[in-house]
């Protein structure tokens, strides 16, 4: 439980420890401009909504922040959830139902998954970035109703969805694709705005862009964009849109400071991609297996789960807090300790981190 936090830093239990376990990709926890329109919008507004949207819970601040997220995706329109997990339940389910075939990256997050079995739709998945079995998956739903959904950065591996290759595919079957943004907003592209920018595909050709408000945009929800007929199909048939409380004024002035910041100093991505590169390439050079890793989120993998717990264990006692990952999370043949890094970290505190990681791993046997 944290007691405290500043910058690359954390307090629990009387210590502190170099925090390589936050999604906060940009740094932007504390900023002072969104922390100010927090407060402003509390000042303002209270504490809480009025109720759920559709009643009296939509404040100027809703929309605001959901055009703010079109405008930066390149969509026509946004919807606003509570949270990113209700966002990936509630359109999922509004989208596809009994009749109807989702198929997934069997590597999706498990928000996604609820959503898949809440729907009553059939569910294929195939194997994780596979664009042959993606085809085969294709094939066997035949030609009803379909919905692919995929991870666009795979959140305990890091790697990165083959989007050219999974639209070639959707677009050939007539598939719509949905992409869950959540650790991609501010990540990929030369300027945060995610996958398609990654790729340099056209944001039209992906129908359903969700992602979350709490990672890299330091808030607490979810977000769903793309056509104005997707999105006034959600606000009228997402039912977890439909039936929860608004997200709090707080929240949502956050969230859209957030997206100005991002919009205002798109160095910002390129800044976290060259210090992702130079701690993973330390790394290597050590002789840690990162699997595809190509984002800030980096795995160590280790030869079991209690080389990984170990791991963690030896990191901690010298003042890295890192987590392992371990089976149902991750495949039993591929535990884990997850490192991530973002822009509050320093070049010292990831030469540190790299010394620390380096001396557990040889204190455990992974790298010699």
């Amino acid at each position: 439980m944290i007691e405290e936090a500043s910058g690359s830093r954390i307090k629990f239990d009387g210590r502190w420890f170099l925090n390589f376990a936050s999604y906060s990709y940009l740094g932007l926890i504390g900023h002072p401009y969104i922390d100010d329109q927090a407060l402003r919008a509390v000042e303002q507004h209270g504490t809480g909504a009025h109720g759920v949207r559709l009643l009296a819970g939509t404040l100027h601040l809703h929309r605001e922040l959901e055009l703010a997220l079109a405008r930066f995706l390149g969509a026509e329109d946004a919807i606003v959830f509570s949270s990113g997990y209700m966002a990936n339940v509630a359109t999922v389910g509004a989208l596809v139902g009994p009749g109807d075939t989702v198929i997934g990256d069997v590597y999706n997050h498990a928000s996604i998954l609820d959503g898949y079995r809440l729907s009553g739709a059939k569910v294929v998945t195939y194997a994780h970035n596979d664009l042959a079995d993606l085809e085969r998956a294709l094939r066997k739903a035949g030609d009803g109703g379909r919905l692919v959904v995929t991870d666009a950065v795979f959140s305990m591996d890091g790697d990165v969805a083959d989007l050219p290759g999974i639209l070639e595919l959707c677009e050939r079957y007539d598939a719509p694709l949905m992409v869950d943004e959540a650790h991609s907003l501010g990540v990929l592209g030369d300027t945060g705005r995610g996958i398609t920018e990654h790729f340099g595909i056209d944001p039209d050709r992906v129908h359903v862009k969700m992602g979350t408000l709490s990672k890299t945009v330091p808030s607490a929800g979810g977000y769903v964009a793309g056509s104005r007929d997707l999105i006034f199909a959600l606000k009228n048939n997402a039912r977890g849109w439909m039936f929860s409380a608004a997200a709090t004024p707080a929240q949502v002035a956050a969230a859209k400071a957030a997206v100005e910041v991002m919009a205002a100093a798109p160095s910002l991505t390129r800044e976290l991609r060259a210090r992702t590169t130079r701690y993973r390439d330390q790394l290597h050079a050590l002789g840690f297996d990162t699997l595809a890793s190509e984002t800030p989120v980096v795995p160590l993998i280790c030869s079991s789960a209690d080389q990984a717990v170990e791991m963690a264990r030896l990191c901690q006692l010298d003042g890295l807090f890192v987590q392992p990952i371990v089976y149902p999370a991750v495949p039993r043949t591929l535990p884990r300790l997850r490192t991530i890094v973002n822009l509050s970290h320093t070049d010292a505190d990831l030469d540190a981190a790299v010394v620390t990681l380096e001396k557990a791993g040889r204190a455990c046997g992974l790298i010699r």
